[in-house]
Formats: structure tokens, sequence, C-alpha cells
């Protein structure tokens, strides 16, 4: 009788064990498996029992949590919206987050454990804090000017303060209304199913997410590279080069583009004022591929991994694996060549920096529940596409651009704006209506030359005008001056 009570005391033993054992791999070892299962609807209810932290633009809120009065307490409410679609995204009952809503959302959530005193302990007792808040590095006035700059057409605009990488501005049109995806109900699914159809994609962010040929504003980047590699040393001394330029082991003759003339011969800075496809197509091969590659990539092409600002980036890329002729056409934004408008922003920003390149980022700091700060930013280098006298020769013939060049439009009295244009060919034998694009800098009249305000990239996808007549010039340097004006202010 002893020996069967032992025995059966030790099959209760392990059984015991063995539900303790389960119990603590549900609740340990699989918790977050568990947590994250689509039909599991307590995460949703927890994320949505307390209102959020905010994203600040300015020192004011620009998002918002009100109550429901139903099973999701709370909902997310979005002060203009359209506006900061692009940077906040959406936090929606049904259909998740994105923007800042997503990168940010540990913090906004109250799950950061920066925000509590004790740290890394509050995982253990899974109890968020309060929502934290997400302070961006916009300029209000300049996000505004560039949202009414670019309504009414379809493309984007990034903008930066060239010293610290501080992004300014990130607008991309269309845009749409967070606020409408915000709750759970039939007008949410309404407004998705509205936007997801909408072939002008208004939820797509062009500034980050897209990447564009950038035609002759890539231009800019050659022209430093022949610079640093001494294929040009006088900014005006004829180079010798024919138009129109047979592209090497081809048939095939590179011409200008409309109204662009006398590049026969041109020095630089007239090749660079008018973008002279012949003149930039030339340097690029007599500087090779390898030091081509190098410029592009010391100013951010082909990084890897994408960067982020903590929003993602799409990567831009500069072909590496190219033969003379496709080098050539690479080398005025043809070709491969794709870029974010971020990217070019990027470029202008480190040519105003006397060459260097300060890493972009939006949000200046994190605070907790409290407003205590529990992060800031601290601005960095990504290195030095080129040295400061490579970067006075460049400002020179960005400058030259604006005050005599193919510019002239982003001109603004009391300023010293320096720029490039460009005209983008895509879609199957370039059929497709051609992007409009400016980059640019601008510093006030009296500053130090490497004193810039702002540095900037638009690019206008459908410029309304025939097709010979669209141009960066014509149609995005008008908008970029807008912008320019905003941030001098």
């Amino acid at each position: 009788m002893t020996r069967c009570t032992r025995h059966v005391a030790f099959l209760g033993l392990v059984l015991l064990a063995g539900l303790l054992f389960q119990g603590s791999r549900i609740q340990v070892v699989e918790a977050d498996a568990y947590a994250e299962h689509p039909a599991n609807p307590r995460p949703a209810l927890a994320r949505w029992n307390r209102p959020r932290g905010d994203v600040v633009v300015g020192g004011r809120p620009v998002t918002g949590s009100a109550a429901t009065g139903e099973d999701f307490a709370y909902r997310r409410t979005y002060t203009d919206g359209p506006l900061y679609a692009p940077v906040t995204g959406f936090a929606s009952h049904l259909y998740g987050t994105s923007g800042l809503e997503e990168s940010e959302d540990a913090v906004l959530s109250g799950r950061d454990a920066r925000l509590s005193a004790l740290g890394p302990m509050t995982a253990l007792t899974r109890e968020p804090e309060p929502g934290g808040d997400v302070v961006t590095t916009l300029d209000p006035a300049v996000q505004r000017a560039a949202y009414k700059a670019l309504a009414g057409r379809k493309g984007a605009l990034a903008a930066v303060e060239p010293s610290t990488g501080r992004v300014l501005a990130l607008v991309s049109a269309p845009s749409y209304d967070p606020s409408s995806l915000a709750g759970g109900g039939r007008r949410a699914r309404e407004a998705w199913e509205k936007l997801s159809k909408d072939p002008s994609r208004p939820m797509l962010d062009r500034a980050l997410s897209r990447t564009y040929p950038p035609g002759s504003a890539f231009k800019a980047v050659t022209a430093t590279a022949a610079l640093t590699a001494g294929a040009v040393t006088d900014l005006d001394e004829p180079t010798g080069f024919p138009e129109p330029y047979r592209l090497p082991n081809t048939t095939w003759d590179l011409e200008n583009g409309p109204g662009v003339e006398n590049c026969e011969d041109a020095p630089l800075r007239y090749a660079f004022a008018v973008s002279c496809n012949t003149v930039l197509a030339r340097l690029a091969v007599e500087v090779g591929p390898e030091a081509m590659s190098r410029t592009a990539e010391a100013f951010g092409f082909n990084a890897d991994p994408s960067p982020r600002i903590p929003l993602p980036v799409a990567r831009s890329v500069f072909d590496t694996s190219v033969d003379d002729a496709q080098l050539a056409l690479s080398s005025i934004g043809q070709y491969n060549t794709r870029a974010t408008p971020l990217q070019m922003a990027m470029v202008a920003a480190a040519i105003a920096n006397d060459g260097l390149l300060m890493r972009p980022y939006l949000v200046d700091r994190v605070t907790d529940g409290g407003g205590r700060t529990v992060e800031r930013t601290v601005p960095q280098a990504m290195g030095r596409p080129r040295g400061p006298g490579v970067a006075g020769l460049m400002r020179e013939l960005m400058e030259t651009a604006v005050a005599e060049g193919s510019g002239r439009k982003a001109a603004v009295p009391g300023a010293v704006v320096g720029g490039k244009t460009g005209t983008a060919q895509h879609g199957e034998a370039n059929a497709g209506m051609p992007y409009a694009w400016f980059i640019s800098y601008a510093r006030p009249e009296g500053a130090p030359e490497t004193g810039a305000a702002i540095a900037l990239a638009v690019v206008v996808e459908d410029g309304a005008a025939d097709r010979d007549r669209i141009s960066g010039g014509g149609i995005a340097a008008p908008l970029a001056q807008k912008v320019i004006r905003a941030a001098l202010r």
C-alpha cells in the first residue's frame, strides 16, 4: 500500500511539474507570440485603453486622443492631418500604424522602458507608462509653405538644415487625412478602400519611400566628382567637348535639352548653369566609373543598410557596373540612377556645408508623460563627400545657375541661393511625362558662405505643361523659391 502511495505521489509530482513547466513556457517563453497572435484581441484593447503620447511640431502637438465610449476607449485625432501625414502616418483601430506612429509606437504607447524611472524592470510587470511625446525637427512655417507650393500637383519636397541634418520639411502630394482611418467603424473601412484604390496613391510617402530618376539635378554629383578628380581645374576654361556627344562604343548621339544652346567647347561654369548634357556626360566618362561611384556613395547613394530618420528611407542608387555609355547617361541622372527627394536634398546640403554631409534626422527628442527629456538626438556627420575647396567651387556653380542660368526662378531678394535644375525622362522609350526637379540651398545675404539655413529638393511628377516645356527651372524652381522665403523669413 505504501509503495502504491509513493508511486501515485511521484506521478502527481511529475504532472504538477509538467503543468508548471507548460504554464511558464506559455507565460514567459511564448508570451510575445501569443500576445501578437491575430486572434488575440487583448493587445489591441490594451493599446487603445489609454491616450497615446503625441507627435509635436514647433512646440505644438499635431496629434491627440479622443474618448470613444466603446471597447476601444480612445481613438487617434490629428490637427492639420494632410499637412503632416507623411510624418505622423496614421494609427488605426483596424489598420495598425505607419509613419512616426509606427516607428515611435513604443514611446507613444508608453511601452518604451526609457519612459520609466525603473527602466528595463518595467518589462517584468508588462504595465506601460503613460505615453511619451515625440518632438520633431520640423519647422511649421517651412512645412506649410512646401505643402501650399505643391497643392494641386503630384510630387514631393524634402528640406534639411545643412549644418545639423535636422529635417525641416517633408511633404508628399497629394496627401490624405489620417483621421479618416483612426476609428474602427464603417467610415474607416470606406476611407481605407477609397485611399487604397486612388490611382494618385495619396498614402505613398513620395519624399522618403519613392525613388525617381533625378535627371540633371544629379549633375551636382558629377561636377563634384570632376572637380575632385582634377578633370576640371578652372571653371571658366573651355572644355573642348563636342555637341552632340557620340556615346562611347555606340552610334547614338547624346544631345542637349530643349532651349539649351552653345554647349560645344563650353566651360563648366556655363555648362552647369544652362545644364549641358554633353559636357557633364563627357566629364563623367573622363572621371571613370570608380571615381563617380565613390563620389555618389559619399553623398549617400547605395547606402547599405538603407537609412532611417527614424522613418525608413528608400535606398538611392547609382549603378556601379556600367560601361562608358551607360556611365555617361547615369551621370546626368538617367539610365539606372534613382534617388529620393531626401537624398537629393542631402546632396545640396553637403555642398552648402563646406562638403560635410550631416546625417538627416526627424526626431529632436523624446519626452516622458511628465515632459522629462529621456533622449535627445545629437547631430552626426555621415562623411565628407569632398573637401572645402571643391565645395566652394560647387557653390560657385550652383549660385551661378540661379543668378544667370536655368534656376533663375528660385532667386530670392536679400538671399544667396544656389541650385540645380533637372528634367528627368522615364518610362518605356522615355514615353512618360518628364519629372521636374530642383535642388537648392539658401542663406541670407551677409551670412557666412557656409551658413545656409536650408537645403531642399523638390520633384514634380505631373508638370501641367506641354511635354517639351516641362523643366526643373520652369516648374520646380518657383516652388523651391516659396519654401526658401519661408525658411529665411
